[in-house]
């Protein structure tokens, strides 16, 4: 049997990560207890730095698929839904919102805070 490991950005457990680009400050919290490989319990809070506009969105991480089809694998980043636009946050930083057909309409390199 085959040993899953995962790393996240932070320990899941009611904890947030920060995240700064060039036009925006992203904030994500989770409410998943600690350990759990995936999560459905995320909180988005974008926030624009030119308008000061904010929004907070309900997500869930984001994970390759082990050959099963099924079995979340490599973790990739989080992912959030506003109708038909999703919002990616890359485990690297790259922040990218994207119309379901296919537009991108931000894509920004950002840092990590600590």
């Amino acid at each position: 049997m085959k040993k899953l490991i995962t790393t996240f950005l932070f320990p899941i457990a009611a904890s947030a990560a920060d995240l700064e680009t060039k036009s925006f400050l992203v904030s994500i919290k989770s409410n998943c207890g600690e350990g759990d490989v995936s999560c459905n319990q995320l909180i988005y809070k974008g926030t624009s730095k030119k308008s000061g506009n904010t929004i907070t969105l309900k997500g869930s991480s984001w994970h390759t698929l082990c050959s099963d089809g099924v079995t979340p694998c490599r973790f990739l980043g989080y992912k959030f839904k506003n109708g038909n636009i999703t919002y990616y946050v890359h485990q690297d930083g790259l922040l990218e919102v994207v119309h379901d057909r296919g537009k991108i309409l931000v894509s920004e390199q950002g840092k990590w805070q600590e």
